[in-house]
């Protein structure tokens, strides 16, 4: 049996790779090492930071590196949903002139997805995304330990391997990460069991596609799968307790999307709040609370996340938590006690990959002494990866009712001479502006691939330009960002 080697024990100076800092022109020298808990995106940019920067890091995550974000969540999620969209392509393509025939010549009227097959590639996709982390960390000499991580003092870290021949370790850190994520929640009177009432982590291990998915939740996650299985060729009903879909979004948006649902032959239930979920001998029953119920083939539960922030010793060595159970942090993902950070979904930021990684490097920059500029939310661009797809950044309608001195534009995409030609009818594009100065805070994308279109607004929001300066850059003719630059001369002449 391997025994395993303590990093430090208490009342030593941990071991480190040495780390170099300029003052005054003198170098100063001395070892430093990370602990980070939680290989996501937060965790392993972290880590690709520290080392970069000279420190000693060691990463512990179970489910392996990229963590759900790569394996059970994001990475799949979009996969499954650019497979579906791939499948749409199809439906679009008749209405361009184009058909598939068979070799009689016949019209090939449907296109039919294989459950298994997909879920194959998307899980050999995600797994190989894990493998080149693990790949990148190695080549800069990151420690990856698989196990679980406590937090026993504010320079201490119990490690607990998952491998059953594998001491636990302590390990003294310097500094500790904190980059565990979130969980899906679960309702207590729908509890899943894999098969036929699930989580969204685990629709993989489906083999056959669900002949009629009852979605719960209307969100971003619950729209998007719900998205994708009707896109793949199921019977999809969506269960939303609010007026409309993503009842978070912009509600032109929201709109859009529901519309496009309806329109597509997806069964939307407003106003609709489910009680429990019932396992049958061919299915399930959904109960809802004004006492209606939805019979599928499959319950899929799509209710919200909790941060994954239990049983890590936090709160006994003195860290805020808030009472949903997220990490409190500010603006250089400090929590409240020096030398231990937090990145990512715990914390309760904003639920994004993009910003769990950018929470992570702040973190590194700002522990290890390096120039770092505080996270601004204000810039991020978010996307919701329906068909069509939605992209935001900045602020967002309601913030700008609620300021009598921003005023906005929206253009509809069916304007659009490039949208005309690739068969793109819903979908729209938005901006606003500082009234008598210009300046872009914000703007809204509804179109295919939104999350690529939205780059030159989020630029605009970063860099604060104004409206002048965004349509006198002159766009490709035809294109779908032709909009962008037209919704911004449209707000030049009120200015």
């Amino acid at each position: 049996m391997a025994t395993a080697r303590k990093v430090a024990s208490a009342g030593t100076e941990p071991s480190g790779i040495r780390l170099r800092r300029w003052l005054d022109g003198r170098v100063i020298t001395r070892e430093t090492s990370v602990v980070i808990i939680g290989g996501g995106p937060g965790g392993y940019e972290a880590a690709l930071v520290g080392a970069q920067l000279g420190a000693d890091v060691t990463i512990i995550e179970r489910l392996g590196l990229g963590g759900a974000a790569v394996l059970t969540d994001c990475v799949p999620s979009k996969a499954l949903i650019a497979t579906a969209d791939y499948m749409s392509d199809f439906e679009v393509a008749g209405g361009l002139g184009v058909h598939l025939t068979d070799h009689e010549g016949d019209v090939v009227e449907d296109v039919v997805a294989q459950p298994q097959l997909v879920n194959e590639r998307i899980l050999s996709l995600a797994a190989a995304q894990s493998e080149d982390i693990h790949g990148s960390l190695t080549d800069v000499g990151v420690r990856f330990i698989r196990g679980a991580g406590r937090v026993t003092a504010r320079d201490r870290v119990v490690a607990r391997p998952d491998a059953p021949d594998e001491a636990t370790q302590e390990l003294a850190a310097d500094v500790i990460l904190v980059a565990t994520g979130a969980t899906p929640r679960i309702l207590p009177s729908a509890v899943p069991d894999g098969e036929r009432i699930l989580t969204w982590q685990q629709i993989y291990s489906l083999t056959e596609l669900p002949e009629r998915l009852v979605v719960i939740g209307s969100g971003v996650t619950g729209a998007e799968l719900a998205q994708a299985f009707l896109g793949l060729g199921s019977q999809v009903v969506l269960v939303s307790s609010r007026d409309h879909v993503l009842p978070g979004e912009d509600t032109d948006a929201a709109t859009v999307i529901e519309e496009v649902f309806r329109k597509r032959g997806m069964e939307v239930l407003s106003r609709a709040r489910a009680a429990g979920v019932d396992r049958t001998e061919s299915g399930v029953v959904v109960r809802l609370e004004d006492g209606r119920t939805v019979v599928g083939s499959h319950a899929l539960l799509a209710v919200g996340a909790i941060p994954a922030t239990r049983g890590l010793g936090l709160e006994e060595v003195g860290v805020d938590l808030t009472d949903s159970g997220h990490i409190t942090v500010d603006r250089v993902s400090r929590t409240s006690v020096p030398g231990i950070y937090a990145a990512g979904d715990c914390t309760g930021v904003l639920p994004l990959a993009s910003v769990a990684a950018m929470q992570g490097r702040i973190a590194m920059w700002h522990a290890l002494g390096d120039a770092v500029t505080p996270l601004n939310v204000q810039g991020v661009a978010a996307t919701i990866f329906t068909e069509p797809e939605i992209a935001t950044v900045g602020i967002g309608q309601v913030a700008a009712d609620a300021e009598p001195d921003v005023e906005s534009v929206m253009l509809p995409l069916a304007r659009n001479p490039r949208a005309k030609m690739q068969g793109i009818t819903d979908g729209f594009v938005k901006l606003f502006c500082r009234k008598g100065y210009g300046t872009i805070l914000g703007g809204v994308v509804v179109a295919p691939k939104a999350s690529e279109l939205i780059h030159p607004v989020a630029l605009a929001v970063q860099n604060r330009l104004n409206v002048d300066q965004v349509a006198s850059t002159i766009t490709v003719y035809p294109s779908l960002s032709g909009s962008i630059a037209e919704a911004a001369r449209q707000l030049h002449q009120s200015q």
